[in-house]
């Protein structure tokens, strides 16, 4: 089993820039894929965005394409999260796990998996 920890989160203004990390130990990271989650106050957990354990393949959800960017480096066993043009709305605590991140009907998708590993979370707040 692989043990993620995730960090990177902070207080940014609207239109600024962060960068998650997603850090795994235990084991090597190729054989997973690994996705981000947020949960804001009051609403339920939302997948964000996933990468493939294969291909690289990724996932956005509608609401971060186009400003956010998942990436991997393997050697250093970390997955990446880059927001930028952060709205106030991004605000939440954000987690990264080991997921499904596979093609539906044509278009990427994810989705948890039993007994799959999860970080603590990093909080995100995007206030003036």
């Amino acid at each position: 089993q692989v043990q993620l920890v995730d960090s990177g989160g902070g207080l940014v203004q609207p239109g600024g820039s962060l960068r998650l990390s997603c850090a795994a130990s235990g084991r090597t990271l190729d054989d997973y894929a690994i996705g981000w989650f947020r949960q804001a106050p009051g609403k339920e957990r939302a997948g964000v965005s996933c990468i493939a354990s294969r291909d690289d393949s990724t996932y956005y959800a509608d609401s971060v394409k186009g400003r956010f960017t998942i990436s991997r480096d393997n050697t250093k066993k970390t997955v990446y999260l880059q927001m930028s043009s952060l709205k106030p709305e991004d605000t939440a605590v954000y987690y990264c796990a080991t997921v499904l991140c596979v093609r539906v009907g044509g278009e990427m998708a994810i989705a948890t998996i039993p007994m799959g590993s999860w970080g603590l979370g990093t909080q995100v707040t995007v206030s003036s």
